[in-house]
């Protein structure tokens, strides 16, 4: 089961307060915070669109790019045995421990 939820090319991560009784999230991959909730799924998925459909329109609004950008940098950790072997491997294909690790988030994605 996914915890994530899709529209308009944003995804909202999904969460549960059995305390308060509550579905909720927040929309991912975007500079600001941008929360929903409900008591359902529909309700959930209603408020996630809304939230969603509030956001692009201020963005637009703003003249402003409603997707973080992205560096195309990042760190990862591994345990060192995992790093020790990719390296291994990067070395005998001839090529560096970046390029082995682009080619295989291309195969994953």
């Amino acid at each position: 089961m996914k915890n994530t939820l899709e529209y308009m090319g944003f995804i909202g991560s999904v969460h549960l307060s059995a305390k308060d009784g509550i579905f909720f999230g927040k929309v991912e991959g975007v500079t600001d915070l941008i929360t929903f909730e409900g008591a359902s799924v529909k309700e959930l998925i209603a408020s996630f669109r809304q939230a969603v459909d509030d956001y692009v329109e201020l963005c637009r609004k703003k003249g402003k790019a409603c997707e973080k950008s992205y560096k195309g940098s990042f760190n990862i950790r591994i345990s060192p045995e995992l790093h020790k072997k990719a390296v291994r491997r990067s070395l005998q294909r001839g090529i560096s421990l970046n390029q082995f690790v682009q080619k295989a988030i291309e195969d994953e994605l």
